[in-house]
């Protein structure tokens, strides 16, 4: 049947008033939401703003400029602790600088590590490489007994410590006790690469290579100690990450390629159950027998490292479980300079399950003496070390 003329326009009429109609509904819909969530966003920061005024109008003393800016970073931190999330926080832009330097593997500072000894006085456990400490001439074992002139006694432990840190390019005096001498170092405080990774050969020609996190420069450090001690003969490895808190995944990625088959090592699970693979590697792989140390303080990057050795290699852990966090934080910079960083996804092998929460168990169960210090303490005290060395006999 053909619609005349007249009913064609009064279709056509018909279909131009619903569409607008739709439009228009379209639009309400959208205002409505909109107003739903600017409402939503104002009733929070009403709230905010009310306790501003209370505290602006009613706290007994003048707020300085010092305490405005305390009172907003202090609120941004408290903002992301609402998460509950103990992985994601607010940096104020000095927290920020400090956290790039750190991740890239460099410090400021002297370079020693100290512990107090019997009498109280700190006495050095490390004498970091490259550091202005060790050109200065300090020792492992070495007692600092004052700082800037001050008796560490009568001024405070922690308040000297505090002291002995710094900017780059300032100086601290302090008195050392070696033997039964003392003598005053000036020490300018630097900005130095930091040894996180370093190897030796051991008996029987086994290599060891201790990685103490997985910062930017990580990954030289430690690929120059797997060729070297490779072209000294090694016939296996020991790997060792414990006490290591994790660090970066790029560095993790590329200490893990030359030891892993090819394929995909390693995902990460998103928002939403997005998933992505974060760790891969090409098809040149180590083809020698390996072990990994590990311990309670062994955990995020440190983690997935014994897990893909032990997933792709079967590769054996030694040592006690391993902390247990399997979740992944991004770091960025906000408009204000300072950083955020927040946990964006979960990840795992792509073989096993994710160990957050949970750890690694070791293959080898061992405890270490009570007293033992990993990297301090007399290496034939190790029981682990000893018992990862056994394995190579088997």
């Amino acid at each position: 049947m053909k619609l005349s003329k007249s009913e064609k326009q009064s279709n056509s009429g018909s279909y131009a008033v619903i569409t607008v109609l739709a439009c228009i509904l379209t639009a309400l819909v959208a205002c409505f939401l909109t107003l739903f969530f600017v409402q939503k966003k104002w009733n929070k920061y009403t709230r905010l703003q009310d306790l501003d005024a209370y505290i602006q109008k009613n706290y007994y003393l003048d707020l300085d400029q010092e305490t405005e800016d305390a009172l907003v970073d202090t609120m941004l931190k408290g903002y992301v602790a609402g998460l509950g999330d103990r992985y994601s926080q607010y940096l104020t832009p000095d927290e920020y600088q400090g956290f790039l330097t750190k991740e890239s593997g460099r410090t400021v500072g002297i370079g020693i590590t100290v512990v107090a000894n019997e009498d109280g006085y700190p006495k050095v456990l490390e004498v970091q490489q490259n550091s202005p400490a060790l050109e200065a001439g300090l020792q492992v074992g070495d007692v600092i007994t004052a700082v800037q002139g001050n008796d560490i006694l009568e001024y405070g432990y922690a308040e000297s410590i505090e002291n002995i840190k710094g900017e780059e390019d300032t100086s601290v005096r302090i008195t050392i006790r070696r033997g039964n001498t003392e003598s005053d170092y000036e020490i300018v405080r630097k900005t130095f690469d930091i040894a996180t990774a370093y190897g030796e050969m051991l008996e029987n020609q086994i290599g060891y290579i201790r990685i103490t996190n997985f910062r930017e420069n990580t990954v030289e450090q430690f690929l120059s100690a797997l060729e070297d001690l490779r072209n000294d003969g090694a016939r296996g490895f020991i790997f060792d990450v414990r006490d290591n808190g994790g660090g970066l995944l790029e560095s993790l990625e590329k200490m893990l390629d030359p030891l892993l088959p090819e394929g995909i090592i390693a995902t990460a699970t998103y928002h939403g159950g997005v998933t992505e693979t974060v760790v891969e590697s090409d098809a040149e792989e180590l083809d020698l027998p390996m072990v990994v140390l590990v311990n309670q303080n062994s955990a995020s990057a440190a983690e997935l490292f014994s897990a893909s050795l032990r997933d792709f290699k079967q590769v054996q852990l030694v040592g006690t479980q391993t902390f247990g966090k399997g979740v992944m934080q991004v770091t960025a910079r906000m408009p204000d300079g300072g950083g955020l960083s927040l946990t964006v996804a979960t990840y795992q092998t792509s073989v096993s399950e994710c160990y957050h929460e949970v750890g690694l168990a070791p293959d080898l169960v061992v405890e270490l003496p009570e007293d033992f210090t990993i990297g301090i303490s007399d290496r034939a005290e190790d029981t682990q070390l000893t018992a990862a060395l056994a394995l190579f006999e088997n």
